[in-house]
């Protein structure tokens, strides 16, 4: 640069010193053409002067390269600006969450950021110059890379889920996208990587995954996973040419415990079992919570009955040791249906139903006890789903009927009251008896509309009579446990009551026993507000349930209706005789009035008339019968 402007300032000198030169030789000559004007010769010289002057500094500024000078200063501006772009980006690598992995065409590391270091435990130094592949978990085939390169070939970029190794050795997940990056020439110059753990991921998908398939309280496989691996063992059974058994467990009385202990308490009571039960079974076989008390047990081979009724009794003698909860020890019975692959069933769905059959003919015969599948229950189950859906469609095509069964005062033998009892006119089966479809409703939630109904109607008779002269002190209507432990009894009793006109003294309505002792608080307050309707109550069935007489004395009760259980072994039966003058004894006590049902004989009617029971019902006085029927004068006589 500076020998330049030496060569300049020599130019510029040269030609100052030729046009001084030039300019006074000149100057003499316009002298002696202008002697006369030689201020004018004066200004031109100078201005010759001058430009003389100016176009030698011309001179230097040109040879001595301060264009160049000028456009270097331009660019010292650009590359500071590029350089403050380059810092801003060294931000953002540094400060990002995702780690970042930088190699060159040789697939060198040559730069990794501060979160490439908190993923992968490497510093710096430890990966700098080395290949991406020390990071390699053996987790991917080698057809994987392969792929991936081809990917970056032909589209300069690929993105994916690859599992790497940490520096501690731990394999993790990563989400990963590698770019290609080329020179001005186009040329492969660089590999970026940026990626992210998806460790956090993949444990949250895992969970979400096991509570999809697993019960949340015992932590064993739901109805949804158990279904499957029933499915799954059928097919290997199938090939193996091997049986399978599946076992249905269902805990007797759970409710009891819900209801008088507390959910808390039911459900650590179902993972005491659930444990218990896992400690029962080896391998080759899946326990499963389907659902509340429910269990199910499936064992991949056994194709004897024996094996799987020795298993069945196992369980129930496993369950009858006692549960400490809160130091306090509980007790629980189960029940167990047991169906057979592939003599019960071919498929996981059958196997199901059929064990799910076995299970309701263990607790329809008294629980505590195992059931095997037969052909019988298949029809029997039939006829129940039959039965279902003629019975809900009794309902729509007003079917149902009201018999009415007479009441008598046992003293003066007057027709005092009747019983509202539901029958079913069926178009082809006729009559069917309650206790054919009754259960069903109860089973199937219909016994709401049914009760319902009978109330109504009845209501609506028991008008009609006293519009009609008929003098009756009440008309009795069953509420079924189901209804009676719903709130809305109230509201359905008041309502009908309001529509129909009736006294509330007139409508009388029976609970059993074991719908008032299954929740007693409940039962206490859904009474009282009953009471304060002005409708009686009375405990039907009484004997036959768990009663508490602590209890049975807060209860706005005005009768006790003694069980046809008792009544069918009078006067000769000892035992049944004892238990009817307890119940008379305790009901006189308490200021009630005792009922008793199913009276077919003179003996049992004169039996109760002189142990001091007030009323009576049962074939001996009238069978139920619709209320045109009903004989108003007829009283049959006690001897």
């Amino acid at each position: 640069m500076f020998a330049s402007y030496r060569d300049a300032l020599r130019a510029a000198l040269l030609y100052l010193v030729i046009s001084c030169v030039w300019l006074g030789i000149t100057g003499c000559l316009l002298n002696n053409l202008f002697d006369d004007s030689p201020e004018l010769v004066r200004w031109q010289l100078i201005n010759g002067y001058v430009w003389v002057v100016l176009s030698a500094g011309l001179i230097v500024l040109v040879r001595g390269g301060w264009p160049g000078f000028l456009g270097r200063g331009a660019g010292l501006s650009r590359h500071a600006e590029d350089r403050a772009q380059l810092r801003q980006a060294q931000a953002v690598f540094d400060c990002t969450h995702e780690g970042v992995l930088v190699t060159d065409r040789q697939r060198k590391i040559v730069h990794v950021n501060r979160a490439f270091m908190e993923i992968t435990g490497y510093q710096p130094e430890e990966v700098l110059g080395h290949t991406p592949s020390l990071f390699k978990s053996g987790h991917h085939p080698p057809d994987f890379y392969k792929k991936m390169f081809q990917d970056l070939g032909r589209g300069g970029q690929w993105s994916g889920e690859i599992w790497n190794r940490r520096k501690s050795g731990e394999i993790f997940p990563q989400w990963q996208t590698i770019r290609v990056i080329r020179d001005d020439c186009g040329q492969l110059s660089h590999y970026v990587a940026v990626f992210s753990d998806i460790s956090a991921i993949k444990d949250s998908e895992h969970e979400l995954k096991h509570l999809a398939h697993h019960d949340p309280l015992t932590d064993l496989p739901n109805r949804l996973l158990f279904g499957d691996r029933v499915e799954q063992a059928l097919a290997s059974a199938q090939i193996h040419k091997r049986g399978c058994a599946l076992l249905m467990i269902d805990l007797d009385h759970f409710k009891m415990i819900n209801d008088s202990l507390g959910h808390n308490v039911g459900d650590r009571l179902l993972k005491a079992v659930a444990s218990r039960l896992r400690e029962m079974f080896g391998p080759g076989v899946t326990l499963a919570r389907l659902g509340g008390d429910e269990f199910a047990v499936l064992v991949e081979s056994c194709g004897q009955l024996v094996q799987a009724a020795a298993l069945a009794q196992r369980i129930i003698d496993g369950l009858k040791e006692p549960f400490v909860i809160d130091a306090d020890q509980l007790f629980i019975n189960a029940s167990v249906g047991i169906s057979l692959f592939p003599s019960d069933a071919l498929s996981a769905e059958q196997l199901l139903r059929n064990a799910d059959s076995a299970l309701f003919k263990a607790k329809s015969a008294g629980r505590n006890d195992y059931a095997l599948y037969t052909e019988e229950l298949t029809a029997h189950a039939q006829h129940r789903v039959e039965t279902a859906f003629e019975l809900r469609r009794a309902l729509e095509q007003q079917e149902l009927r009201v018999y009415y069964q007479p009441v008598h005062d046992l003293r003066s033998r007057r027709l005092i009251g009747v019983e509202a009892l539901v029958r079913w006119q069926h178009p082809q089966r006729g009559l069917v008896p309650p206790g054919e479809f009754i259960p069903i409703a109860e089973r199937t939630g219909l016994i709401d509309e049914i009760d319902a109904w009978v109330m109504r109607q009845a209501c609506q008779q028991m008008c009609a009579w006293q519009d009609a002269g008929v003098v009756l002190s009440f008309i009795a209507v069953n509420v079924s446990t189901r209804l009676f432990a719903r709130r809305e009894l109230y509201q359905r009793v008041s309502q009908v009551l309001h529509d129909t006109g009736l006294d509330p003294a007139c409508l009388e309505l029976e609970v059993t026993e074991s719908a008032v002792m299954g929740d007693p608080e409940v039962a206490l307050e859904q009474m009282h507000r009953l009471r304060e309707l002005g409708v009686r109550l009375a405990i039907d069935d009484f004997g036959t349930g768990y009663s508490s007489l602590l209890r049975l004395k807060r209860l706005p009760v005005q009768k006790l209706k003694i069980d046809q259980g008792f009544v069918a072994g009078l006067p000769w039966d000892d035992d049944d005789a004892a238990i009817v003058r307890v119940i008379i004894a305790l009901a006189q006590s308490m200021g009630m009035q005792v009922h008793a049902e199913g009276i077919e004989h003179v003996e049992q009617a004169a039996f109760l008339l002189d142990q001091g029971c007030d009323l009576g019902q049962g074939y001996w006085y009238g069978r139920p019968m619709p209320a045109a029927e009903l004989d108003w004068a007829r009283a049959p006589l006690i001897h």
